[in-house]
């Protein structure tokens, strides 16, 4: 049998499967109307999550120049018309701009070559890099370098929707997390594979926080989604707060309050994609999202462009069922496998504990470190409010003389606050009140363990033995 044989046998081979599953037939749609944040085409019946690309048609037998692509996502239909929110500027599109789905193969294959998932009907989604090139690199929701150090390299693209682990096939979280700073170690321990909340206002000093974990934590890979925040800060955080030395191990994705919203929500996901793409290589990753609230918000612009009904201050239901499916996947995976333990700035408006987002978000991470303005203000870094601050998990990773030095340190942290403007005027007479004289004689020391500078690292076990000999003290 000759070569040639061979080659037009496989040819008839993929006719015959392109014959068995064949591929609905879509036509190219037309842009119908444009409001707001939301263009609607006809013509085009792809599901919810795929990309399509909008250009305005030829003039004559030339394109017109000018005007480039613009990339758009459907997020929802009505009857025969889809509602796409754009990824792109959408600056010079008319009523009649073509539609067209993206990832559409050609309809005849390369001899022998497998057929593409999109004449499946699978996988038409969006496709972003990963990789170990993505180390040390800074990046936009689209996997676009925005560093100017030239173009990513051994990097690979993958679907961004994937498969969640099941709960009951999770390895549970057992195993401490040195995060570099004391108070959290000490007070706060978390567990690796942990999925913690930082609330916190503006101006608390959140961002330095952040770097000073991705700086010190002992994680293999380091994961930055800047969500939503202004662009300045973006090089800010790199180079003044995380530094040469973190960003060595991480990766930024930036997406800044100026990106429309589908991007924000690209951006969160995109990177939880790049934490899962490492945890399932077996490495240990440190995820930290400034900000959750951005995330919600970008959803809710969606969802009232869309026509979603506003619930709660505003924010659609949609967007308190979106954070579950973005917090959810990360966490610890398979027993012997990798872990994302991740943090999740929110803010709080107002400094209103009771914002709905930060409320929701209390109830679906596995603990909030909370950021007092007031201590902020007295100069007192990081600015973290034990009493009001848990870790759901440190009684299963911490051990239990641990456990109760911190039960007793905030059991005197909490006498001295309360009678700390009695003691300030003078009217707290020394004696009267055993417990307090004790939380009044250790509030120095107390102070100490709580204040850190942000270019001093605190060890695990030296935060520990250092908050026993002030509670020994006692």
């Amino acid at each position: 049998m000759t070569q040639r044989t061979t080659r037009w046998q496989r040819y008839l081979a993929d006719l015959e499967t392109l014959a068995s599953n064949p591929a609905p037939l879509e036509s190219q749609g037309k842009l119908v109307r444009v409001a707001g944040l939301v263009l609607e085409a006809t013509g085009i019946k792809v599901p919810l999550g795929s990309v399509c690309r909008i250009q305005m048609p030829s003039t004559g037998n030339a394109p017109r120049r000018g005007m480039a692509p613009v990339n758009a996502e459907v997020v929802g239909f009505s009857g025969d018309r889809a509602y796409l929110m754009p990824t792109d500027e959408v600056q010079g599109l008319s009523s009649g701009a073509t539609v067209v789905p993206r990832h559409l193969p050609p309809l005849a294959p390369q001899l022998g070559a497998p057929l593409h998932p999109w004449r499946r009907g699978e996988d038409r989604g969006l496709h972003l890099p990963m990789g170990d090139g993505l180390l040390g690199r800074v990046v936009d929701p689209h996997g676009h370098p925005i560093d100017r150090r030239g173009e990513l390299t051994r990097i690979h693209n993958e679907p961004m929707v994937r498969r969640p682990i099941n709960a009951m096939d999770r390895d549970p979280v057992r195993t401490p997390l040195d995060t570099g700073v004391r108070a959290i170690n000490a007070l706060l321990t978390v567990g690796r594979g942990q999925r913690l909340g930082l609330f916190a206002g503006t101006g608390v000093g959140k961002s330095v926080l952040l770097g000073m974990m991705a700086r010190y934590t002992q994680a293999d890979v380091i994961v930055v989604g800047l969500i939503g925040e202004r662009g300045r800060e973006v090089k800010e955080f790199i180079e003044d707060i995380l530094g040469e030395e973190g960003l060595r191990r991480s990766v930024v994705v930036a997406a800044p309050a100026d990106a429309p919203p589908l991007m924000r929500m690209q951006g969160a996901h995109y990177a939880t994609a790049i934490a899962e793409y490492f945890r399932d290589q077996g490495r240990h990753v440190l995820l930290l999202m400034d900000s959750l609230t951005r995330y919600a918000m970008a959803q809710r612009e969606i969802a009232l462009a869309i026509g979603e009904p506003p619930a709660t201050k505003g924010y659609p239901p949609s967007c308190f069922a979106k954070l579950p499916q973005l917090v959810e996947r990360s966490g610890n995976g398979l027993p012997g496998e990798g872990s994302i333990t991740a943090f999740y700035t929110v803010l709080t408006e107002g400094d209103d504990p009771q914002d709905p987002i930060a409320d929701a978000a209390r109830g679906i991470l596995d603990g909030h470190i909370v950021l007092s303005r007031e201590l902020a203000e007295a100069g007192h870094y990081p600015a973290i409010d034990i009493e009001r601050s848990i870790s759901r998990v440190m009684t299963s990773v911490a051990p239990q003389n641990q456990v109760d030095s911190a039960r007793r340190f905030r059991q005197l942290l909490a006498k001295y606050n309360k009678a700390r403007d009695l003691i300030q005027l003078g009217a707290y007479a020394p004696g009267s009140d055993p417990e307090l004289d004790l939380a009044v004689r250790l509030h120095a020391d107390m102070t100490r363990l709580l204040q850190q500078d942000m270019h001093s690292p605190a060890l695990l076990h030296a935060s520990v033995s250092q908050l026993q000999a002030v509670v020994q003290g006692a």
